[in-house]
């Protein structure tokens, strides 16, 4: 008795794989998060915080409505990053560490420091102070935001630079190592009288902080 034909196996099936999709590039994405940013400073100049949303910086920014909270999970974090990317970031070359061999300290300041405060109304840095200093009251996190990424970091740096104007006899007064805020007094002066005291006639906040070095320091 013949047995039956053996039966044939059927190749076993395979599921596609799955195709990957490539997420944005680094650049695509750091330009997007500059992007968000920028819109976000405009926005707090022109309402300040309490009345800035989320939703309009997506708007100014030209991203979807949920798009900056993949950067920034609130206000003040958001915030916070147009403080280091426009306020801070402008003045990273503030650091002891950049200065060139033999160059005096009020020299550094001045190729370093005094572009920056050339410029600080124009880009928008006096006013973002200035809205630290009239809604901070009602949110104390804006204060710990700016002294933290800004203020504090820009103090150590210029403390390490009195002292070695100080130890290398450039300094035409005797500026206490422990107080670099007499440096940058002027600065603040300029910021408070431009958008508090007297804006009908402005005063140029270079001018101001590039005459304190003068005073203080020898050519």
């Amino acid at each position: 008795m013949r047995g039956s034909p053996p039966k044939k196996t059927q190749p076993a099936k395979t599921r596609p794989l799955p195709q990957r999709t490539r997420g944005p590039s680094v650049e695509k994405t750091a330009q997007t998060r500059r992007a968000i940013v920028s819109a976000a400073l405009a926005e707090f100049l022109e309402k300040g915080f309490a009345n800035a949303t989320m939703d309009a910086v997506a708007r100014r920014a030209d991203v979807a409505k949920g798009t900056p909270y993949r950067y920034f999970p609130t206000k003040e974090a958001l915030f916070e990053g147009v403080v280091r990317q426009e306020i801070a970031g402008a003045l990273v070359e503030v650091n002891a560490a950049n200065r060139a061999p033999g160059e005096k300290v009020g020299a550094f300041l001045r190729r370093t420091m005094l572009p920056a405060m050339r410029v600080v109304e124009r880009q928008g840095r006096g006013a973002i102070a200035r809205l630290v200093l009239t809604e901070g009251v009602r949110f104390p996190a804006l204060v710990e935001i700016y002294r933290r990424a800004m203020f504090d970091p820009l103090l150590d740096e210029l403390r390490k630079l009195v002292k070695s104007a100080r130890d290398e006899g450039e300094l035409k007064t005797d500026l206490r190592v422990e107080r670099p805020q007499l440096l940058i007094a002027p600065i603040w002066y300029g910021i408070i009288h431009n958008g508090l005291l007297d804006r009908s006639q402005p005063l140029d906040i270079g001018d101001l902080f590039e005459a304190n070095l003068d005073l203080l320091f020898e050519r």
